[in-house]
Formats: C-alpha cells, sequence, structure tokens
C-alpha cells in the first residue's frame, strides 16, 4: 500500500516539480544575463579570506620563498577595511576558513556575518571531515562531538555509521552558517605508502567505501549542507603529497574503474553537487606529467563524458606545491578552466588569477560562453541552497 501511495504522490507533484525546476532555470539565467563579466568570473574563485587583504604575502604549504608567511601567526578572524577594498573590485564566489580563521563561537558568528555581506554573495565552506581534518571539530572552544576517523567508520561496516557522522558534522556546520563542506573524501586508500590520505578514506576496498561515501553525503545534506566528493581522479594509491609537490598514480584508466570510479561512480548516481579535482598526475591515463586539476582529458573526457557527471568541479587548493611549483596563479587559473574546471579554490597570488582569467576572455582565449556555463552551474547551487 505504501508503494502505491508514494506512486500517486510522484505522479500528482511530478508537474510541479517540473515547473519549479523551470522556474529555477530561468531565475538563474535572467541572473547571468545581468551579471558584468567581472560579477560572473568573482563567481568562480573561493579563496582563503587572506587574500583579499593585500599586505599579506605567503607562499605555497610548504614552501621556502622569502615572502612566505605563517598565516597561524596571523589568525585573520575578521573582515577588515583593506578586504572591502579589494572586494569592491574583486567579488568572490566562495570563502573558505581554516582552523586559524576560527577562535571561537562568538568570533566564528561575527565573520560570517561580514563573509556574507562581501561583494558576490560568497557561500562559507570549510574542510571539516571528521578525524585528522576537523577545522571546528579539534577546536577546544566548540563542544562538538569528535570522530576518530573514517577508517573507522569504514571498519564498522555499516554505512549508517557514515550518515550519522556526516549528519553529526553537518548538524553543528549548518549551526555555524556553513554552506558547503568540502568532504568526504571518496579516496580507495590502496597503498600503504601513502602519506597524505590514509585514515581519511573509509577503506581500501571500494565496495566498502562507496556506501559509506553515499551515506556520508546524505547525512550532510539532511543537516542543510552540501557536501563535496574528493580527489578525483583518487588520491589513494599515491605516494607523495601534492600539499607539497608532485605526485602521481601509475593506474592506467581501466583500472581506475575497477578501483577509484567506484566510488566516484556512487557520489555522481547519488547525485554529488560538487567533485574536487586532485593535483596528481596520472601518466597512463592522460599521456602527461600534468596535474589532473589541469588535465582536459581527465575532467572533460574522463569525469564529464565518461562517468556522465553534469554538477561543479571544483580544484583542490590551488596555492598546493604540486601547482605552484609548476605553474604562477595566472597561469594555473586560465589553465584548470580550460580544461573543465568551475571553481578555482584556493589560488595563491588571487588577484593576479582573476585578472588574467578576465584578460583571457577578452582575449579570446576563453570563450565568455565557457565562463557562462561554470557560473550557471554555481548560480543554480546558490538558488537550490536558498530553497532547502
Amino acid at each position: 500500500m505504501l508503494a502505491v501511495i508514494l506512486t500517486c504522490g510522484l505522479m500528482v507533484t511530478s508537474c510541479s516539480n517540473d515547473d519549479e525546476k523551470e522556474t529555477q532555470v530561468d531565475d538563474v539565467e535572467l541572473q547571468l544575463q545581468r551579471m558584468t563579466l567581472r560579477e560572473k568570473v568573482g563567481q568562480l574563485f573561493y579563496v582563503r579570506p587572506e587574500v583579499l587583504d593585500t599586505t599579506i604575502h605567503y607562499g605555497h604549504i610548504g614552501g621556502i620563498d622569502a615572502s612566505t608567511v605563517d598565516l597561524t601567526k596571523i589568525k585573520l578572524q575578521a573582515v577588515n577595511a583593506m578586504m572591502l577594498a579589494v572586494n569592491r573590485n574583486y567579488p568572490v564566489g566562495g570563502i573558505i576558513l581554516y582552523a586559524h580563521n576560527i577562535n571561537d563561537e562568538a568570533q566564528l558568528a561575527t565573520f560570517v556575518s561580514q563573509i556574507r555581506a562581501l561583494n558576490g554573495s560568497p557561500l562559507l565552506c570549510i574542510d571539516e571531515e571528521g578525524g585528522r581534518v576537523a577545522r571546528i571539530g579539534k577546536n577546544a572552544n566548540f563542544n562538538v562531538e569528535k570522530f576518530e576517523s573514517m577508517d573507522s567508520i569504514g571498519q564498522t561496516g555499516n554505512p549508517a555509521n557514515a550518515y550519522y557522522c556526516g549528519n553529526t558534522i553537518g548538524t553543528y556546520l549548518h549551526r555555524y552558517g556553513f554552506d558547503i563542506d568540502f568532504a568526504p573524501v571518496a579516496d580507495v586508500n590502496t597503498n600503504p605508502e601513502n602519506i597524505v590520505i590514509g585514515k581519511r578514506a573509509f577503506s581500501s576496498d571500494p565496495a566498502v567505501a562507496a556506501p559509506m561515501v553515499t551515506n556520508y553525503l546524505q547525512g550532510l545534506k539532511d543537516a542543510g549542507v552540501t557536501g563535496c566528493i574528493k580527489h578525483f581522479p583518487g588520491h589513494g594509491d599515491t605516494k607523495a603529497d601534492t600539499h607539497y609537490g608532485y605526485a602521481q598514480s601509475t593506474k592506467t584508466w581501466a583500472e581506475m574503474v575497477n578501483c577509484e570510479m567506484v566510488t566516484f561512480k556512487a557520489g555522481i548516481a547519488w547525485g554529488c553537487q560538487l567533485i574536487m579535482t586532485a593535483h596528481i598526475a596520472a601518466p597512463n591515463v592522460t599521456g602527461t606529467e600534468q596535474p589532473a586539476t589541469m588535465s582536459s582529458v581527465v575532467l572533460q573526457d574522463k569525469l564529464r563524458g565518461e562517468l556522465g557527471y553534469q554538477n561543479i568541479i571544483v580544484t583542490d587548493a590551488m596555492e598546493m606545491g604540486a601547482i605552484t611549483q609548476q605553474y604562477n596563479s595566472a597561469e594555473a587559473a586560465v589553465g584548470c578552466i580550460l580544461a573543465g574546471v568551475d571553481i578555482v579554490l584556493g589560488p595563491q597570488n588571487f588577484i593576479e588569477a582573476f585578472d588574467a582569467v578576465i584578460a583571457a576572455v577578452e582575449n579570446g582565449t576563453i570563450s565568455e560562453k565557457r565562463i557562462d556555463q561554470s557560473v550557471r552551474r554555481i548560480l543554480k547551487l546558490k538558488k537550490n541552497m536558498r530553497r532547502n
């Protein structure tokens, strides 16, 4: 009887759902038509708050450049006059906060309110996986439930535990004003020498990891937070850490399909809204040493073409050594957009990256139609968030 009721309900609401989707598309298109090029380009950038204060100069994580500063010592925890001045000409689509940007609940509430008022109507993002990567969970000033690791959850063999983790984290993130959690890790931890993923992954078995990933995503969604699966095409079978430099997977695409793609396919089938790229090279897939973030073969041919993914592709942080040791901020931003990226996360030099994308559109390197494709996806996500 329940099945009959549900079926009837779907029949009754199908037309209204179609109308709602059509109205939403119309709203997005209308907003897109009204936007200037700078407003559009701004939507493609999700940045650290520090990049809006041009008095702060820092190098890539692990960098040895003399201009490198320790952002954990600066502890930027409020929007200042310099940031407001820069932001007037450089709108941003999103802001990502790190542990050093967060002190306690009162400070975070004020900071979030200030961020919401920035030019570009930025979404608020964070890496809050649980376990080793937990900006709020590891802060003693926040009384939230902590989780040992995703590996420990995977070992229970019960996807309901992944749902509970995602929902618990999503609940407190939503309470504190966050829109996007760059979690869960969808990598399959198949290399015991891996120094960057390890217990951040649910399992070394894709059949175990896949339902954990989708249940974690559902937990976040039910709490009002959008998740992001990472790091495509899979960082689990690498030895090096892309925070500091070059890393690669030597797998062929066929090998990835039988392992890494099991979790990513599950996330796509579930309906994930964001997939984060890895800065790893995959020479036996692309034929080059190019990072996946910069590869149209990985992002267009494989992720969009073969896997059929239609939602947002976001880079891993572009300030990481695997990118900055090969490209400057301008080259990296233009290159990843040409490869198929929608959101450029964490460029080392935001102003340089932004100006380069504007120039690339004006000189025809990137078409405005290509920019519109990404902005359309981002505006749709923002509209959905406002409805939920």
